[in-house]
């Protein structure tokens, strides 16, 4: 009887540590959930009971199913430099749309392209696929790859005829990282944009491969 007594402290503290990180896993997939549901009834166009309860299914199945690690939040949310960050984002898209559009009828042969590797400055997941959506929506770039382990991001774009134009595109990618870092970054990735410029970024950059 006593045996049984003494074990129940130690099973009660094993199961303490387990309990909070199930918490803090839940905690941190929240975010995704809530993303992957309202997604869902977007694309079925009904924001009904029954989207809602088989868009919570279908998150839950994704999420366990194709499992990918835990996106660190910072816990951090500055309203002015998010702000800051979608009147840019808007006015590049709306900048290069022009630009496209004008390429495109304009009588003059096509304009080389590039395929360009930029070392990011954080080693945020959450970062780096922000600052690849970002790119990616903006007419004129693509992220064709991201290397996860090097933080490095790698863009095709488009009318990039010389040098100049390839770290144009190189600042404009460390840049739009820099606005989402003072947006939502932790105070490490804030850090690091501070103490590390673009200039010490773009000379670990990938090499790139130039495209007719």
């Amino acid at each position: 009887m006593s045996a049984g007594l003494n074990a129940d402290p130690v099973a009660k503290d094993v199961a303490e540590p387990d309990r909070r990180e199930v918490r803090q896993r839940l905690w941190q997939q929240l975010p995704l959930l809530i993303a992957l549901v309202v997604l869902w009834m977007v694309l079925w166009g009904q924001f009904t009971a029954l989207s809602l309860v088989t868009g919570v299914i279908v998150a839950i199945v994704v999420t366990r199913v194709f499992y990918l690690p835990p996106v660190e939040l910072s816990g951090r949310i500055n309203p002015w430099y998010l702000l800051v960050f979608l009147s840019h984002f808007f006015l590049d898209v709306a900048v290069a749309s022009f630009q496209v559009a004008f390429q495109a009828v304009w009588p003059k042969p096509v304009p080389h392209s590039s395929v360009i590797g930029i070392q990011l400055r954080t080693r945020s997941d959450l970062i780096m696929t922000l600052d690849a959506i970002a790119m990616s929506l903006v007419p004129g770039s693509l992220v064709v790859e991201a290397d996860r382990e090097r933080s490095t991001l790698y863009l095709h774009t488009f009318a990039t005829e010389s040098l100049e134009d390839v770290e144009a595109m190189r600042r404009k990618v460390l840049v739009v990282e820099a606005r989402i870092v003072r947006a939502i970054g932790s105070k490490a990735d804030l850090e690091r944009i501070r103490s590390n410029g673009p200039r010490a970024a773009e000379a670990h950059s990938g090499e790139r491969e130039a495209r007719s």
